[in-house]
């Protein structure tokens, strides 16, 4: 298939998935990945074509800098104690549980990375729906935060251990994330001081008078720069992408139109791309496998096991016992990473191709299933109005 035709058919599903999120009444997410399922199912698009999976890319690290735009530092300082003595509740248990069921099953160790893993490209599709109205919803974008970070974290740890084993390496690889985690905080610090001292300067960098367009500029600009230094630093990308969304949202919080447009451009061009080539990774065929399907459907039932349990352990005591269950399915689809996990694993010979083809199947799952269900009980316990 030509570039050309590639882009007539992206365009054609960007357009249309409103439109059928309407008449069926499904998240949009969720329409974009079924529609690039059967898309490819029927010859419409590549998935193979690099351009295709570049612009994928370039959407999925625009999501998590939208992400980040969300994060208020200010907020969660002022919070820390109480959510940081949740979240490492949450966390623990969620670790522990995944452990558990690794060892009481035999699983491969994989599974100790992927059950707990947290991805906060669905979130934000949540986050950009209802917005942040809820309180439960609140704490699903803190938890995919922190999430988010320990997730990275265990990708480049597991990365590391499959290319170069247990050695200077994987200590080397592991001591340069650390390095770059600190540096960035330190960042932070030093900036806040310096805005401080010159707050001129926000407006300096930003001014209110936009008629240049320049806040979008800067953002886009920061946005590469971080991502080209997390390329450079052979950290993944995401990380760059995600924080210079906090750098954003923290430092120029008097452009307040500029979150607002930053979400349109994201949520109305290059995130669709990202969702629309999730769905073509889908084989529908692999769907009516009775093995696969039902292996997927174990997957997906740990994935949400670990954190209903989690959820009551850590925020119970926050939340009411429906809502606690509407946190624990929020963070119930982590899709993203478990497609990259597995694809890891699966080229390093760790994993059979039917175990590979599951966990797919399941990422999938939990995108479109979980979604679907979020999406009815808001509708049915808030009596909010689903476009």
């Amino acid at each position: 298939m030509s570039s050309s035709a590639l882009f007539i058919g992206i365009a054609f599903l960007i357009v249309i998935s409103p439109v059928f999120s309407k008449i069926t009444k499904l998240p949009i997410v969720v329409v974009e990945i079924l529609l690039g399922s059967i898309a490819v199912w029927i010859g419409f698009l590549d998935p193979n074509n690099e351009v295709f999976k570049y612009l994928s890319k370039i959407g999925f690290f625009y999501l998590m800098f939208l992400a980040g735009l969300e994060i208020n530092l200010k907020n969660f300082v002022a919070q820390r104690g109480k959510l940081l003595k949740s979240a490492i509740v949450y966390f623990i248990t969620l670790y522990s549980l995944s452990i558990g069921i690794y060892m009481f099953f035999n699983l491969n160790p994989v599974y100790i990375v992927i059950i707990p893993i947290v991805s906060l490209g669905m979130i934000m599709a949540l986050i950009n729906e209802y917005g942040k109205k809820f309180k439960w919803l609140e704490i699903v974008l803190i938890v995919g935060v922190i999430g988010e970070i320990i997730s990275i974290s265990a990708i480049v740890i597991y990365e590391s251990y499959i290319h170069n084993g247990v050695g200077f390496e994987l200590f080397k690889n592991i001591s340069i994330f650390f390095i770059v985690l600190f540096l960035i905080y330190q960042s932070f610090k030093l900036l806040n001081i310096l805005f401080w001292w010159f707050p001129e300067l926000k407006t300096l960098i930003m001014p209110e008078d936009d008629s240049k367009v320049e806040s979008v500029r800067i953002s886009a600009a920061l946005f590469i720069l971080l991502i080209a230094i997390m390329n450079i630093l052979h950290i993944d990308m995401v990380l760059g992408a995600f924080f210079a969304g906090i750098y954003i949202a923290n430092f120029f919080e008097h452009k307040k139109d500029l979150p607002h447009t930053l979400h349109k451009v994201g949520f109305g061009f290059l995130v669709p791309i990202f969702f629309i080539y999730v769905g073509t990774t889908m084989d529908l065929n692999l769907i009516f496998s009775a093995e696969i399907l039902y292996h997927a459907l174990l997957i997906l039932s740990a994935l949400i096991f670990v954190r209903v349990v989690s959820s009551y352990l850590a925020y119970s005591s926050h939340l009411d016992l429906v809502e606690t269950f509407l946190l624990a399915l929020g963070d119930s689809m982590p899709l993203t990473f478990i497609i990259a996990i597995a694809t890891i694993a699966y080229e390093a010979t760790l994993i059979a191709k039917n175990e590979y083809l599951s966990l797919i199947v399941a990422g999938m799952l939990s995108g479109v299933i979980i979604m679907s269900l979020l999406k009815f009980l808001i509708s049915y316990i808030y009596k909010t109005k689903v476009e």
